[in-house]
């Protein structure tokens, strides 16, 4: 996986701007994802040059595309870490709120982060839609990221009460969301959204191309939302 890793790295331009141990890291990461999934389902990827590819260059992307150094981001949905995790092992002086819904996960990404020695990585068993309405939590984040598999109107909701105005949220979507990006305009501009830029990449080693959504925060999210997640999926905005 380390050669796989620095190789990738390499392709996306990143070679000398990351630290010379984040291979490593994120090689240990990944074999400890795949030890841990035999008992926990984390991902369905269970090859580990698949795990190198599909999971830490697809996360590695992301400092091609916006400055992470010394900025504060929250990774709603975390699941097994990803992005939130591979962007901590790339660029350190991040600080990284990994949130889920799951008490299980989180207890395992704080012994990923604890094995790894990362710092200023607070791993938060929460759903979204109430921790958004946190006092410290709302509008108080440089970036959020998304990279679940969800309906764009719904991670928007979900997503853009987190970031400060002037910030970023940063969702991670396939190359054919267009429709899906088009039938989001309303809700991203009601939540003080407003789309700045979408990037392709192809994830290195692969012919997988993958999107980057950029869609920056211009106005505080209005009072209200994110709403309660029955109606936040049942009727999205």
């Amino acid at each position: 996986m380390k050669d796989i890793i620095s190789q990738g790295l390499s392709d996306l331009g990143l070679a000398g701007r990351v630290p010379e141990t984040a291979p490593r890291q994120l090689e240990v990461y990944g074999r400890l994802l795949l030890e841990k999934n035999q008992v926990m389902n984390l991902t369905a990827i269970r090859e580990e040059d698949k795990v190198a590819r599909l999971h830490m260059l697809d996360c590695a992307a992301l400092p091609c595309f916006a400055d992470f150094e010394g900025k504060t981001l929250i990774d709603v949905g975390t699941g097994a870490g990803f992005p939130g995790l591979p962007l901590k092992i790339l660029v350190p002086s991040l600080q990284v709120t990994l949130l889920d819904s799951l008490g299980k996960r989180v207890n395992w990404l704080n012994e990923v982060c604890q094995t790894l020695g990362l710092q200023d990585v607070h791993a938060i068993h929460a759903r979204a839609e109430e921790q958004a309405l946190v006092k410290g939590f709302r509008d108080s984040f440089d970036f959020a990221t998304a990279r679940a598999v969800a309906d764009l109107r719904v991670l928007c909701e979900l997503c853009l009460p987190y970031v400060k105005p002037g910030g970023l949220f940063l969702a991670m979507k396939s190359v054919d969301c267009g429709p899906e990006l088009e039938a989001a305009a309303h809700c991203i501009k009601l939540l003080g959204g407003r789309v700045e830029d979408c990037r392709d990449y192809t994830v290195p080693g692969t012919d997988i191309v993958h999107r980057l959504v950029m869609i920056r925060k211009v106005a505080p999210t209005l009072k209200g939302y994110p709403r309660k997640w029955a109606k936040l999926q049942k009727e999205p905005l």
